[in-house]
């Protein structure tokens, strides 16, 4: 009775020990498993955003577009997109390093994002280009109101690395469906608005024409 009660209790034992080493073993793969599904995230992250200001990237941003204009068809919105360049920023760049105009572009994409509704989305084109997806407009006064105040916002002075900085925005707006009915024509639109928004200086422009010589 003894021996079969060793016996017995050596298996029960031994049960433990593979039940011990099989939850180590599950345990081990779901570690591995969170492991990899956040390496992954962080894979799509970085992918589909700006590294320097953490902004959703032109990939993104179209993407993001694609799916406000369903939404708009179906709901019959207006929406608008705005393409922001910064002016002088080169100067920046040129006078006190790329450290400081690194830090001018963190602090204007912050600005921005404070800025816009929740529901609206702001992206980086690259270099010092901006865009920016307003919904649901109501009409063309509000949509220039709303890039003047965005103009605005980023003119105000910041003081970075004890250097007090100025800057000054160029905006260009295409407005769905008026200007365009596809992502690409309005960030095309927006792109040729921009460049007499730039040659007025600190202005903000509305689509008006294929040639850029003929937007005001």
């Amino acid at each position: 009775a003894a021996a079969e009660l060793v016996e017995v209790t050596t298996a029960l034992a031994a049960e433990v020990d593979e039940r011990e080493a099989l939850e180590g073993h599950v345990l081990e793969m779901q570690s591995d498993l969170l492991r990899s599904q956040s390496a992954e995230a962080a894979s799509r992250h970085r992918a589909l955003h700006d590294a320097l200001t953490n902004l959703p990237n032109a990939t993104l941003f179209a993407d993001r577009l694609e799916l406000a204009l369903e939404q708009a068809r179906r709901h019959e919105w207006r929406l608008a997109v705005m393409f922001l360049d910064l002016d002088r920023f080169k100067h920046i760049n040129d006078t006190h390093g790329h450290d400081i105009g690194d830090r001018v572009l963190q602090e204007t994409a912050e600005r921005l994002t404070a800025f816009v509704r929740g529901g609206d989305s702001v992206g980086r084109r690259g270099g010092d280009e901006f865009l920016v997806l307003i919904l649901e407009v109501q009409d063309d006064r509000s949509v220039h109101e709303f890039g003047m105040a965005l103009a605005a916002r980023i003119e105000k002075s910041m003081r970075v690395s004890g250097v007090r900085l100025s800057i000054c925005a160029s905006i260009g707006i295409a407005v769905f469906p008026d200007d365009g009915a596809t992502g690409a024509l309005l960030l095309e639109r927006a792109d040729l608005a921009m460049y007499v928004a730039k040659k007025a200086r600190c202005i903000v422009s509305r689509y008006q024409g294929d040639d850029p010589a003929e937007l005001t």
